[in-house]
């Protein structure tokens, strides 16, 4: 997406360096899993399925040849990148919810609204978020309940996105959670916080509804 259309910051790189604790597992413990998060598994296979979504969405957006070649190898740490969103997703929806937060329809068709009509329709928001963030457009929805949540999240807490409040509200939804990391996929670092071999770019950079607002509808 355009620099111009970032008009704020909902998530930024602080929360990468304050992640949920989680913890990691070997693959005797989970075998055919590449996480566990509530006791449920992400499978190896929902993984590769997701990520497949998303190859077969950027193959969509970039016919030409060279070019997807590029796109491959500016995005070869995709997998890992995609089990990350996946877990953190139901982290901070475990987080929200403690806090009796909820997302409607109509909050996500407002921020969706705002969004299109900064990037120029529905086609250019979907072509942005798959470039920049690597969410498929048959996610995006998904994506921006994550984003209304996290805003939610912070009002609510009386503060935001970058401070210890909002990291504590993730660490204690994590724990609840019992979240088990394969380490095929990389690990985290208990007492720093941080993941090992991890990119969120759309945690760090979040464009926020027309007006330069944050859509929290």
């Amino acid at each position: 997406m355009h620099r111009r259309r970032r008009t704020a910051l909902v998530l930024t790189a602080a929360i990468a360096a304050a992640a949920p604790l989680l913890t990691a597992c070997g693959n005797d413990a989970h075998p055919g899993a590449a996480a566990v998060v509530g006791g449920q598994r992400i499978s190896v296979a929902q993984l590769q399925d997701r990520v497949d979504e998303i190859r077969r969405a950027q193959r969509a957006a970039v016919p030409d040849e060279t070019q997807y070649q590029q796109v491959l190898a500016s995005t070869g740490s995709l997998t890992r990148d995609t089990l990350h969103n996946m877990v953190l997703d139901r982290v901070l929806h475990r987080a929200a919810r403690d806090e009796g937060i909820a997302v409607t329809r109509r909050d996500i068709q407002q921020m969706r609204t705002g969004l299109e009509q900064q990037a120029g329709g529905a086609k250019g928001l979907e072509t942005a978020w798959l470039e920049k963030y690597g969410i498929a457009p048959a996610r995006l929805d998904d994506n921006l309940r994550l984003q209304l949540e996290a805003q939610k999240l912070a009002a609510k807490l009386g503060t935001d996105t970058t401070q210890p409040a909002f990291w504590k509200a993730l660490s204690k939804a994590s724990r609840e959670l019992h979240v088990d990391l394969n380490p095929r996929y990389g690990s985290w670092d208990v007492q720093k916080s941080s993941r090992v071999d991890a990119r969120t770019p759309w945690l760090r950079e979040v464009t926020t509804a027309a007006g330069g607002q944050p859509a929290t509808a």
